[in-house]
């Protein structure tokens, strides 16, 4: 079983794991599969999309980088998903396209 134990203060106390597996322990433990649809945060726009919302807004790579503070060759490895940028250029994209939330995005 995969499963990722996040603890506070030295002592566990959430155990994340795969749906699947959820679901083949409530089955086990004679409790119905359940059936939820979460939204997290549909509103906000993934970090993989940075090419599309920038192309949306018309800005060029090069203009987005000169405006957040980085080199389009950067930039182009954000997009392109070789690089995560920390939470400051985080929230430099996201300020300069208009979008909510990637400043709390691991």
């Amino acid at each position: 079983m995969n499963v990722q134990v996040i603890e506070r203060d030295g002592q566990p106390e959430y155990a994340v794991l795969p749906w699947a597996q959820y679901q083949a322990l409530l089955q086990a433990a004679g409790r119905a599969p359940e059936v939820v649809a979460v939204a997290v945060d549909a509103c906000k726009p993934a970090l993989s999309q940075l090419a599309t919302l920038r192309e949306a807004k018309g800005m060029s790579a090069e203009q987005l980088a000169r405006n957040v503070g980085i080199s389009p060759h950067y930039l182009g490895m954000i997009e392109s998903g070789e690089r995560q940028p920390d939470a400051a250029i985080q929230r430099a994209l996201a300020w300069h396209l208009g979008v909510d939330g990637w400043e709390a995005q691991p």
